[in-house]
């Protein structure tokens, strides 16, 4: 071969880079620039002989045999995709879809034929009467939200019976008996605490029966109160639906001993007979109301209303019912004073509780009063009020869940017994109040109730104030006491108890246990 300059082989070497690129472009050329170049470059078919046969040598006769094969695939390469006429095939699908492709047009509703039959429909619902009459439009009568409750007019209410006939002889005779009730003390301090022994066997001597069970109301007991005569014995219950029942069960047939009234419109949550006045039964209900029962005048006076707010509980803070400690569910506290004539004096009063459930004033040093919050409980002293804030004297901080109840002790108010949703029964030594009240015993008990029964309240037993009672969830069921180091004293069993009896209240004086269940049934154990 013959040498060649070094700018011939520069010559060469871009003549087969402009052939390699113009190859590339061939798939993309017309089918006549493609024929042109098959035939320029026919005679790369026998390699090295096929150098005269190449027009243009003079620029390709530095090419190496692998680059004029190369060529030539090139050239046969773009021959094949030419006789494919991709171009025009393609060409002519999109001409073929644009006339297939139906213009666009809505749906056309079916037209109704006037014979036609429709469906039958409900005579009621078409507000027609069976003989083609319209019916007259039906009145729109106003409906109460939820959230919303009819409050009672305020001022006294009339003691208007809901079981039974106000004016027979049977009510008169039972307002009668009521208003000559004589002052009977609930304190048992000269008497003192009896043994344990000889409190046990009175108490096995307590019994139930068929006579001493009754639904007094409707709907759960919230609340009980057993009266401290020692002639007749009278029980109160207040219920969820507003309802206050009184039941004697010293009158037979049983059902003739029950009255039912309605003084208030919402759950009535704490009940007590007044301390100066046997013949009164104070009743505080959710409503935003506290009332007295006066049975002498026959009337539920009003003694305390705040429509604002909700009650939850309260308590005499004088011995002679004089002035009360109301507890609100929103954590506040009000001072009523019940000297005011024809009205009571209020005093609002905001706690360090963001909600209060019971309240309980000491039975010796009156001016302390126990409150029981969410998870806290406080003690305070009510000379030392104020209505912007108040800080608590003592908190109790040992609970872990819900608190439903806390009360003193009721005879020295030497020890503090709560029920909390944690299953613990604690007691407290309230002997000496001051910053810190130690915890003295802790008793399991079930005290998970779930969402249908009332939550349970274990309370003291007022003659024997080392003992409590409280409802129990296990079978049979039963009502129990323990004793203040956590040992169980009695529990209260028998064929006519067969629900749970969430709320109990002991006699005073005498050996009578009363619990109500969550559908409004009295159970009355008695010696």
């Amino acid at each position: 071969m013959k040498a060649t300059s070094p700018k011939a082989g520069s010559t060469y070497q871009k003549s087969s880079l402009d052939a390699h690129t113009e190859g590339n472009k061939l798939s993309h050329k017309s089918t006549s620039d493609a024929m042109i170049l098959s035939v320029d470059m026919e005679s790369s078919q026998d390699g090295d002989s096929d150098e005269d046969s190449i027009p243009g040598l003079d620029d390709f006769s530095g090419l190496s045999p692998y680059e004029r094969k190369r060529l030539k695939n090139i050239s046969e390469n773009a021959d094949f995709f030419a006789s494919l006429q991709l171009s025009e095939s393609a060409a002519r699908l999109r001409e073929m879809i644009k006339k297939r492709q139906p213009p666009e047009s809505k749906r056309k509703k079916p037209k109704k034929r006037e014979n036609e039959i429709g469906c039958r429909r409900s005579m009621r619902l078409l507000k027609v009467d069976p003989s083609g009459v319209p019916l007259p439009p039906t009145p729109i009568q106003p409906t109460l939200l939820e959230d919303e409750t009819p409050m009672l007019p305020p001022g006294p209410l009339e003691m208007t019976l809901e079981n039974r006939d106000d004016n027979n002889e049977l009510f008169k005779g039972f307002l009668q008996t009521w208003a000559e009730m004589s002052k009977t003390s609930s304190k048992n301090t000269e008497k003192g605490l009896s043994s344990i022994k000889s409190y046990k066997d009175n108490l096995n001597g307590m019994v139930i029966s068929e006579d001493t069970v009754y639904k007094v109301t409707k709907g759960p007991v919230f609340s009980l109160a057993v009266h401290p005569s020692v002639t007749r014995t009278l029980i109160a219950a207040g219920a969820k639906s507003g309802q206050v029942g009184l039941w004697d069960l010293t009158q037979q047939p049983k059902e003739d001993g029950v009255y039912v009234f309605y003084p208030h419109t919402q759950p009535v949550s704490c009940l007590y007979f007044s301390p100066a006045n046997p013949a009164h039964i104070l009743s505080l209900s959710y409503d935003g109301t506290l009332r007295c029962g006066d049975f002498s005048k026959a009337i539920f006076e009003e003694v305390y209303r705040n429509e604002r707010s909700s009650f939850s509980s309260f308590d005499f803070l004088a011995e002679d019912a004089s002035t009360l400690i109301v507890g609100h569910w929103d954590g506040n506290m009000s001072l009523v004073d019940r000297r005011t004539p024809g009205t009571s004096y209020e005093k609002l009063i905001n706690s360090s509780l963001t909600k209060i459930r019971t309240v309980h004033v000491h039975p010796v040093h009156r001016q302390y009063f126990i409150t029981a919050g969410l998870r806290d409980i406080h003690i305070y002293d009510a000379r030392h009020l104020n209505p912007r804030g108040n800080q608590p004297l003592v908190s109790l901080t040992e609970h872990e869940k819900s608190i439903a109840s806390a009360y003193f002790s009721p005879l020295t108010g030497n020890r503090v017994v709560t029920t909390c949703a944690d299953c613990k029964l604690r007691i407290f030594d309230s002997s000496c109040i001051s910053s810190q009240i130690p915890l003295l015993t802790t008793i399991r008990h079930n005290t998970i109730t779930g969402r249908w029964l009332t939550r349970f309240q274990a309370t003291w037993d007022p003659k024997q104030e080392d003992c409590v009672i409280v409802g129990s969830m296990a079978h049979p069921r039963r009502v129990e006491i323990f004793h203040e180091t956590g040992k169980k004293v009695h529990s209260f069993l028998g064929e006519c108890l067969a629900s749970v009896c969430s709320i109990n209240a002991m006699h005073p004086t005498q050996y009578i246990l009363a619990g109500g269940n969550s559908s409004g049934k009295i159970h009355v154990f008695m010696n």
